[in-house]
């Protein structure tokens, strides 16, 4: 799965931003999909990841109850809405299958900043 992340950008403590993830391909709809970021100095983790069907999330504690993931598998697209957002959410986003092993490849990510 290939895919395209945007919808980063520079905010406030306390905004929202809605993170996308375009996927092409015809197999978008088999995968489980996850959100993960890289702050700086700081190995990549896992934010949330989502069942192939939807029905099924999970989060990670720092992000439990501010962020919601979800997708469409109609329009092969992943969205992240990340609310209450802190200056330790700075960091790049990106999207991939769940888990994303050694030999995934990764998009550009999409760069968020949180400022205080």
């Amino acid at each position: 799965v290939q895919v395209v992340e945007s919808g980063g950008g520079s905010v406030q403590a306390g905004s929202s931003l809605r993170l996308s993830c375009a996927a092409s391909g015809s197999t978008f709809g088999l995968w489980r999909m996850g959100w993960y970021r890289q702050a700086p100095g700081k190995q990549r983790e896992v934010v949330a990841d989502i069942s192939p069907d939807g029905d099924f999330v999970n989060y990670a504690e720092a992000v439990l109850g501010r962020f919601t993931i979800s997708r469409d598998n109609a329009k092969n697209t992943m969205y992240l809405q990340m609310g209450s957002l802190k200056p330790e959410d700075t960091a790049v986003y990106y999207c991939n299958i769940y888990p994303a092993g050694p030999y995934n490849d990764w998009g550009q990510g999409t760069q968020v900043t949180v400022s205080s």
